[in-house]
């Protein structure tokens, strides 16, 4: 069966290669039966009744409507753990900025002019304000020990740091790739309150969003470092600007730039590029097409948003389906129109 694949953002072709060859795929495809994008807005673009799943080539699903695609029984994949590795290396690139001041220490040598004469001299004079401190023997807290999390704190523990974690929704296999020397946090403020440095992993949900506030900011060391490169609105902006003014923190490293921060000399806000390697945008892409490729195919079902996975070897037989929610009744009927044979 020909099935048709539209394209949203310019996707990999590394990932599109894997859609088999009489797939029609491509940002001019109409019906569609699935879709695939990076971050395109999907809330303001009306979808064809054609469509029966969506891919975003990444974790987050903010520019997708995953609540209105539910009600019309349509899947939506993400691909966590893609861009893992790119992230983790972001962050213990931001740790070691911070704790070593590097940032303003590069800014003011990139000032210096061949015009001031003896600019040994300026810089032996200038170099104790830039004076930082070592990982080893500090204690980084990691809120949020998803695919991410996870490689943050087993490398930060590589390093010589101590590591507390916390994450009261920590999966059994997550859990078997945490480094046994990292220590269960007894809650997100017990983090605050026993960490040098802290780094979020969480989603954007209303659970979420100010997590990091004034309130657990005032519970951190006076030399304390925050690190978010999770989502912006994990971190109240004005709270840490406020604590970086009294110096009650020490620095925040994070992937999100706003009007707020802008400017701040204890700031380092970079433009976003937690998953902007080649090899995250091609790992991203695959995931996310040969999720798509399983469903639209046999109806399987991983790293679904919305829908609870779903594996079953197709046979020559009947495949059974079983539902009995509203949003699972609805996703059932259009499974029956794609594969009536095996439900």
């Amino acid at each position: 069966m020909t099935h048709r694949i539209k394209t949203y953002n310019a996707i990999s072709p590394i990932g599109l290669n894997r859609f088999p060859d009489d797939y029609e795929v491509g940002a001019d495809v109409a019906t569609a039966d699935g879709i695939v994008l990076r971050s395109a807005n999907l809330h303001d673009e009306p979808l064809e009744d054609s469509v029966l799943a969506v891919a975003r080539a990444g974790a987050g699903t903010n520019n997708v409507p995953v609540a209105d695609l539910s009600a019309r029984g349509i899947v939506v994949f993400n691909t966590p753990g893609a861009n893992a590795n790119a992230v983790k290396e972001l962050v213990i690139a931001g740790m070691l900025l911070a704790a070593r001041n590097l940032y303003p220490a590069a800014a003011f040598t990139a000032g210096l002019s061949a015009a001031e004469g003896d600019i040994n001299g300026t810089v032996e004079k200038a170099k104790k304000q830039f004076a930082g401190f070592e990982l080893p023997g500090r204690t980084l807290g990691v809120i949020g020990l998803g695919a991410i999390g996870v490689l943050v704190a087993n490398a930060a523990a590589s390093m010589g740091m101590k590591v507390l974690g916390f994450d009261p929704a920590l999966s059994v296999e997550r859990a078997w790739q945490l480094n046994p020397s990292i220590e269960q946090a007894s809650s997100i403020d017990d983090v605050f309150l026993r960490a040098d440095m802290i780094t979020v992993h969480v989603p954007l949900i209303d659970a979420t969003k100010g997590l990091v506030n004034a309130e657990r900011l005032a519970m951190l060391k006076p030399e304390g470092v925050v690190l978010n490169f999770a989502r912006g609105g994990i971190v109240d902006d004005e709270a840490v600007v406020a604590a970086l003014d009294a110096d009650k923190l020490h620095a925040y490293v994070c992937d999100f730039p706003t009007q707020t921060l802008a400017g701040h000399k204890k700031i380092l806000a970079l433009p976003h590029l937690g998953a902007s390697t080649a090899e995250a945008e091609e790992n991203c892409a695959v995931m996310a097409a040969d999720q798509l490729r399983d469903y639209l195919t046999d109806g399987t079902i991983r790293n679904s948003v919305n829908f609870p996975k779903a594996s079953l070897a197709r046979t020559p037989a009947r495949r059974v389906l079983r539902s009995s929610t509203p949003t699972c009744q609805t996703w059932s009927a259009r499974f029956r129109r794609r594969w009536p044979m095996q439900v």
